[in-house]
């Protein structure tokens, strides 16, 4: 069991949370939440002692072992992928060095003997001549080949040196395992995967992540930071969601007819107060008028973007059509005489375990890259706008975001620009930043502020929930809801794809393609 007893932490003059009280017991899975900013992460540091906390503390049941997902997969560049993956219990791997050390001996002392006798013992307990076996299951059932088992880290793919980070964190059955955003840059099955895992698994989980459906799949538990503070909810995301809406509509409604009360009260005395026969009834009520106390709704430091997408120019019979299209990229063909055609009224998913397929497609339909063979041809009335995965290039600039956004709007009026962006978090003198230095997330909002001004009836979106908060990725997500344009995104959120999309494209290994008119979640089933 992890307790956190009367803990609160401090940077500087900021208090990021006080007071908190909060028991986590095996068999549950916890999920955190709150706003970007509001300490999940460092809320997870503190848990393993990576941070102190300012006052109170955390304490752990003897002899239990927290395991965390580390983030710095490059720290482990020169090590072999499985015993990245074994150092995940840390006490099993040491005992492992300390043997291969001692058996290195070229004279063997009595000392030695006993110590070894000790460790052997040790290992056989923690199971350790399954270790290498156990190791190579979870890298397997998240989809990393076997012939990487034996590699360095920095000898394979950045994606699966993740993939291993992830393993490493849960090998071993930890009594208290701690994630922090464990489904990014994961592929659609090692998520389902992964999804399996955390439901049967008997010990404790805590969670932070901006997954929804994750969050809703896994956790028994929400926890949520906000106005400095942390509450505990039982249920998941969506039953928090729900829960916290219709108290505040709760809170809201009490005070409206409290209001009416007063307002009652007040027009009773002014009526009546110079009124000899009423007087003392005036003066009871002014009494109650002073009992009266509005609840105080305490506004939340959750902040949602408005994202609505408009269309300018009605849209044709035809959208697009894709025939025969070709890429090869480094002698490997990724495109492979693929054809579709989109109609009106389709919203696409498309799919693939190979991103660099996805993102490649996305080019072509953008005119940022072109294809080795075959032809795309877009309706007359199509006006296209591409949220590219990779917006780098965008930022490398010296302007201002109101300028950066200038850029895109058809009109010359700042005052227009300045309340547009301030619907999207950007307010005051935020608009003066340069766009060099915004944040992930605040580039990210930059540029669906650009795809909203251009107005196009067909969007091409390349994981457009990359660097969001769950703020504004359920702005986006009801955003696309609405949208009457057509659309071809890749994303994660599964979320996303099901609310959004009724249509399915998956790209194959072989860079041939299945095209399904199914929601996401029939698609999967399906497949």
């Amino acid at each position: 069991m992890l307790q956190v007893n009367n803990v609160s932490l401090k940077f500087d003059k900021r208090t990021l949370f006080s007071d908190v009280n909060l028991k986590f017991i095996n068999g549950n899975c916890y999920g955190i939440i709150g706003a970007n900013g509001a300490g999940k992460s460092t809320f997870l540091k503190l848990l393993t002692g990576e941070i102190d906390t300012t006052t109170g503390d955390v304490t752990v049941s003897k002899g239990e072992r927290i395991s965390i997902l580390k983030q710095d997969h490059y720290e482990y560049d020169e090590m072999r992928v499985l015993d990245v993956v074994i150092m995940g219990n840390d006490r099993l791997y040491k005992i492992m060095m300390e043997k291969e050390e001692l058996y290195s001996h070229i004279e063997f002392s009595e000392e030695d003997g006993y110590k070894l006798a000790e460790l052997e013992a040790e290992f056989l307990d923690m199971d350790g001549w399954n270790a290498e076996n156990d190791a190579a299951i979870l890298l397997t059932n998240l989809g990393v080949n076997d012939k990487y088992f034996d590699k360095n880290m920095r000898d394979i793919p950045v994606k699966l040196r993740i993939k291993v980070m992830l393993a490493s964190a849960l090998f071993g059955n930890p009594d208290i395992l701690l994630l922090d955003e464990p489904t990014n840059s994961l592929d659609l099955d090692a998520i389902n995967w992964l999804e399996e895992f955390l439901i049967n698994y008997s010990n404790t989980v805590i969670v932070v992540s901006h997954d929804r459906h994750f969050l809703n799949k896994v956790c028994t538990h929400i926890v949520d930071i906000d106005y400095g503070k942390m509450k505990m909810y039982i249920g998941n995301y969506d039953f928090w969601y729900q829960s916290s809406e219709l108290l505040l509509k709760q809170m809201k409604d009490a005070n409206k007819k409290k209001e009416e009360k007063i307002k009652e009260l007040q027009d009773f005395i002014a009526r009546f107060s110079a009124n000899a026969s009423k007087s003392k009834q005036a003066t009871s009520r002014k009494k109650m008028l002073e009992k009266i106390e509005l609840d105080e709704i305490v506004p939340s430091s959750r902040k949602y973007p408005y994202i609505d997408f408009k269309i300018t120019k009605n849209i044709g019979k035809e959208v697009l059509k894709v025939d025969k299209l070709s890429k090869e990229i480094d002698g490997r063909k990724i495109l492979n005489k693929i054809s579709f055609t989109i109609l009106r009224g389709d919203k696409i998913a498309v799919l693939s375990s190979n991103d660099l397929a996805k993102t490649t497609l996305f080019d072509i339909l953008a005119g940022v890259t072109n294809c080795d063979e075959g032809e795309i041809v877009f309706g007359k009335t199509i006006e296209t706008s591409y949220l590219p995965q990779d917006n780098s290039s965008y930022f490398d600039t010296n302007k201002t975001i109101i300028e950066w956004l200038s850029q895109f709007y058809r009109v010359d009026d700042e005052t227009h620009l300045r309340s547009f962006l301030g619907r999207m978090l950007f307010s005051g003198e935020d608009v003066f930043k340069k766009v060099s230095v915004l944040s992930g997330g605040e580039k990210a909002r930059c540029m669906l502020s650009k795809l909203m001004l251009e107005e196009p009836n067909f969007l091409i979106l390349d994981e457009p929930t990359n660097h969001l908060d769950l703020e504004s990725i359920t702005s986006l997500n009801k955003g696309l809801e609405r949208f009457q344009g057509e659309l071809i995104l890749t994303s994660r959120d599964h979320e996303l794809n099901q609310t959004v999309c009724n249509r399915i494209i998956e790209i194959l290994d072989d860079g041939s393609i299945i095209d399904r008119r199914l929601s996401f979640d029939e698609y999967y089933e399906e497949r």
